[in-house]
């Protein structure tokens, strides 16, 4: 995966606020006699009564998706709060699901894509801020599929090798806490951060006595 997709707002573990989604390529998912998504936007827009709750509705998602795609999930939400009946609500979202505007599978794709490129975040966060959004399990998985272990790992140890410099000063215990306390709030998991950490710290001279990781508690420890 070589493509970064940028993101309007959302941030991962290591940041409070949250963006979005991710970026869709326009006409992404489209089908043959569709027209663009331009066209289609303008015939769901107007289509309906004014005043009519399921143009209410549509007016909503719109505005919305106008700004980032959103998970059917989302978009539910935003019609519950707006008081659009859960009938309508229901037909207006598989209508878009329909032309293409909602795509939850390819929306988790992006998601991982960027959000492991531009955060380096592992599988295991990825697919936890994809169940908030309402993805699918079954789409989370085929989204995380696109990481394997190798690009996991190449990724923890880029990740390591640009802190390790910040904590140069420190004392051995607290350097190990800090690198492995950051992996695991990437979702790394416990084995592949703890060796990634103590063969970095090896690699720069650092002499590790055998219980160097004994005693790790809280945010640090994971």
């Amino acid at each position: 995966m070589t493509r970064r997709t940028e993101w309007a707002g959302e941030t991962g573990p290591d940041d409070e606020a949250g963006r979005s989604g991710p970026a869709r390529r326009p006409g992404r998912g489209s089908r043959k006699g569709r027209g663009t998504r331009g066209e289609q936007v303008d015939r769901i827009a107007h289509d309906g009564d004014r005043g009519d709750p399921a143009e209410r509705a549509r007016g909503i998602c719109l505005r919305l998706l106008t700004g980032s795609p959103r998970t059917r999930k989302q978009l539910a939400d935003a019609l519950r709060k707006r008081e659009i009946p859960d009938d309508v609500a229901e037909e207006v979202l598989t209508r878009f699901e329909e032309v293409g505007l909602i795509d939850d599978g390819a929306f988790a794709g992006a998601w991982v894509e960027s959000r492991h490129h531009g955060r380096g975040l592992a599988r295991r966060a990825l697919a936890r801020e994809l169940r908030t959004k309402g993805v699918d399990s079954s789409l989370i998985d085929e989204a995380v599929s696109q990481l394997d272990s190798e690009q996991e790992e190449a990724t923890a140890r880029d990740l390591v090798a640009r802190k390790l410099r910040s904590t140069r000063g420190l004392d051995r215990d607290k350097r190990i806490r800090r690198l492995a306390g950051m992996l695991a709030r990437k979702g790394y998991p416990e084995g592949l951060a703890l060796r990634v950490v103590r063969e970095a710290l090896e690699a720069e001279g650092e002499e590790l006595e055998p219980d160097a990781y004994s005693g790790m508690s809280g945010d640090d420890a994971y």
